[in-house]
């Protein structure tokens, strides 16, 4: 059985290594510079400046969940990008004007790869909640056949 503690850990875990990606995706070669948050977050703030004069796009982004959503309009809070949606869109659905090349080195990438992080994390927390809580077996559903059927009854006489 895992504890709370254990839970805080990887969490903690969790965010050193999406601010790794942070620091791979900026740019970041050497365990020093991934380490060195100012470092990153002075390149960052560089590329911004760059991205700021090219002509910007107004993009629709689609995401699975809420917690995609979540950590999309984070990332884009981050580089002061206003994210929005119209009126009837769905929830999950984030709209932004960001230059093309912003989207396609630096955002695209980013969120990926932290999306993947943030799924097998919320998968182990909803792992460990329903074996702790609910039942210890997590195996799947047994495969079985299908079931043998009758035929059809038919009317009498056809």
């Amino acid at each position: 059985m895992t504890s709370l503690n254990d839970g805080a850990a990887e969490e903690q875990e969790l965010i050193r290594k999406m601010k790794l990606v942070e620091a791979l995706v900026m740019g970041g070669a050497t365990d020093g510079e991934r380490e060195a948050a100012g470092e990153a977050m002075k390149r960052l703030h560089e590329r911004l400046t760059l991205y700021k004069g090219l002509r910007h796009v107004e993009y629709t982004f689609k995401m699975e969940n809420e917690w995609h959503r979540a950590l999309f309009v984070a990332l884009l809070r981050r580089y002061d990008i206003k994210p929005y949606r119209y009126a009837r869109q769905r929830r999950t659905t984030v709209v932004a004007k960001v230059s093309e090349r912003f989207a396609v080195e630096t955002l695209w990438p980013q969120f990926q790869k932290m999306t993947a992080m943030l799924d097998k994390h919320m998968s182990k927390i909803t792992d460990r909640i329903i074996t702790e809580a609910i039942h210890a077996d997590r195996s799947e559903a047994e495969v079985v056949a299908e079931p043998h059927r009758l035929a059809e009854p038919t009317p009498e006489g056809h």
